[in-house]
């Protein structure tokens, strides 16, 4: 079998480096959440449910309530950080639906996290919340959001998660 010829390639065959990507922000969102389900300590880690009762997304590109029905399913691996997957249904002000799964973690100071997992308030700023949004929808209007990446942060209270999500552009 022959060996294909290789040749080096010149300085007027660099490639030039390519631009930083953008953000462009999606909507911001808050959802209220109901009480905790502890499962208890598994062989992962420590298992939660954390129900979604309500919410609303406020543009600038994308607005809608959040009904009631999703959850949060968390998994705390370790004193300092939990893995975040929840899934949820947005109803846009149009009346589409748009399904959302939101994969991430929240990594803090063990002391931080005790509080958060109790019920405490705790400044947002004290907290590493980061997820990448993924949506899906039958909407024609709305088929762009599958055909992005985006990411959000977050901040954690004890009656809700406040969220903003970004396109990366």
């Amino acid at each position: 079998m022959e060996r294909p010829e290789v040749t080096a390639v010149g300085a007027e065959d660099a490639h030039h480096p390519l631009l930083e990507p953008r953000l462009e922000r999606l909507a911001d969102c808050v959802i209220q959440v109901g009480r905790p389900i502890d499962i208890g300590v598994t062989p992962v880690g420590r298992r939660r449910l954390i129900p979604i009762v309500s919410g609303r997304l406020n543009g600038p590109l994308l607005f809608g309530r959040v009904l009631p029905g999703g959850a949060d399913f968390q998994l705390i691996s370790s004193p300092t950080q939990a893995h975040i997957e929840a899934r949820y249904v947005v109803e846009t002000d149009e009346g589409d639906q748009v399904y959302l799964e939101n994969r991430g973690m929240r990594v803090a100071p063990a002391e931080v996290v005790d509080k958060i997992n109790r019920g405490i308030a705790v400044d947002p700023d004290l907290v590493y919340f980061r997820t990448t949004p993924r949506f899906e929808t039958a909407s024609t209007r709305w088929a762009w959001l599958m055909e992005s990446v985006f990411i959000g942060t977050g901040a954690r209270f004890p009656d809700r998660v406040e969220l903003s999500f970004f396109r990366v552009r």
